[in-house]
C-alpha cells in the first residue's frame, strides 16, 4: 500500500536518486527537476509546480504537475518517476490518477505530457496511451535530429 502526500524537503535527495536510477533522464533534465523541486520548496503551489511523493517503506516515486501558464484549465504533467525497486507495482498509475483527480478538483479540463520519440521512451508512450491519453502533436527533430517531441493529451472535462 502506498501513500501519496505533498513532497517535503527531506524527499529531495531520494527523488533525485530515483531520477538517476531510472536511466531515462539526462543530467541536464535532472538539474531542471532539481530546480523545480527547489521552486516548490520555496513557494509551494504558488511555484506552479505541484509536487507529490509516493511512499511505501521509503520514497517510491513522485509526480510534478501544474497549471500551464497563459491557458484556462490546461495542466502539464512535468515528471512522473518511480524507483526501479518499486516499478511494476502500479505506483506510476497511482501517481498519475492522483494528479488527474487533483487537476479535476482545480477545474482542469485538459492535461498534456511531453516526451521523446526515442526508443527508450516507448514504455513511457505506452503508459500514457493505456491510460486514455492520445498523441495530440508531434514535432519532428525537436530535441535533436531523429528525436521528436511527442505531446500526449487527455481531456478530463468538456467545460
Amino acid at each position: 500500500m502506498i501513500k501519496i502526500r505533498p513532497t517535503v524537503s527531506e524527499d529531495h535527495d531520494e527523488i533525485l536518486r530515483i531520477l538517476k536510477m531510472t536511466g531515462y533522464f539526462t543530467s541536464e533534465e535532472i538539474e531542471i527537476a532539481d530546480e523545480l523541486l527547489n521552486s516548490y520548496f520555496d513557494h509551494s503551489l504558488d511555484s506552479g509546480y505541484w509536487t507529490y511523493t509516493a511512499l511505501a517503506d521509503k520514497v517510491a516515486g513522485y509526480v510534478c504537475y501544474g497549471p500551464t501558464p497563459l491557458t484556462e484549465g490546461t495542466y502539464d504533467i512535468y515528471w512522473i518517476a518511480v524507483d526501479p525497486d518499486f516499478q511494476g507495482r502500479k505506483i506510476g498509475t497511482e501517481l498519475l490518477t492522483f494528479a488527474e483527480d487533483d487537476i479535476a478538483k482545480h477545474k482542469g479540463r485538459m492535461i498534456t505530457v511531453n516526451t521523446s520519440s526515442q526508443e527508450k521512451y516507448s514504455s513511457t508512450r505506452s503508459f500514457y496511451l493505456k491510460r486514455g491519453y492520445h498523441e495530440g502533436a508531434r514535432i519532428r527533430n525537436y530535441y535533436r535530429l531523429g528525436d521528436d517531441l511527442v505531446i500526449y493529451v487527455k481531456l478530463i472535462s468538456e467545460d
